[in-house]
């Protein structure tokens, strides 16, 4: 969870990652991956990994926290969320189209923002927080980890959390036909 001072304001990079990836397919993501064998610890593979996929120069970030390891029982993955800041903040892109589709800079005002606040249901019975960016949803794993420490952070604004949406059908589809099933 990388946080940057942006040109509005404070900001979080995320990932829309490629639409055919054998988990997680199109969803918008923190930046990151599993760790390798040359990696020390999941820091160095999470700034390994931003590096791949973004461009972005690890010798910015100042590493400040990780969270506890956390299972994602959709895909079965175990993933220890770091916290960082981009003290000087570069240019970032797409580095590899097969791994991730477009990179994204979010205002934190644009998350807290209730207007872009919304809960969103999965058929297979996941409720969660989500967040509208434009064309864009950041749901599942990536939206609960956001909606949580904003909300920790005591910068949460009321926004109406009553009534979920379904997931959209293309990314519904996605979601289903990614999923490891055993």
């Amino acid at each position: 969870m990388l946080f940057g001072e942006g040109d509005d304001g404070p900001d979080v990079l995320l990932i829309e990652r490629a639409h055919d990836m054998r988990s997680h397919a199109g969803q918008m993501a923190f930046p990151g991956g599993a760790v390798d064998d040359e990696d020390a610890d999941a820091v160095a593979a999470a700034l390994r990994e931003a590096a791949e996929e973004t461009g972005l120069d690890p010798d910015d970030v100042e590493v400040f926290a990780t969270l506890p390891p956390l299972f994602l029982p959709p895909s079965g993955f175990v993933v220890t969320p770091v916290l960082a800041w981009w003290r000087a903040p570069s240019p970032v892109r797409a580095v590899d189209a097969r791994e991730v589709a477009s990179v994204h800079r979010v205002p934190l005002g644009h998350l807290l923002d209730p207007a872009n606040r919304l809960r969103v249901r999965h058929p297979r019975g996941y409720v969660g927080p989500a967040f509208r960016l434009g064309d864009l949803l950041v749901w599942g794993f990536t939206a609960g980890l956001l909606d949580r420490l904003l909300r920790l952070c005591g910068w949460e604004q009321p926004w109406d959390s009553s009534a979920p949406e379904d997931l959209p059908p293309a990314l519904l589809a996605m979601a289903e036909r990614t999923e490891v099933t055993g």
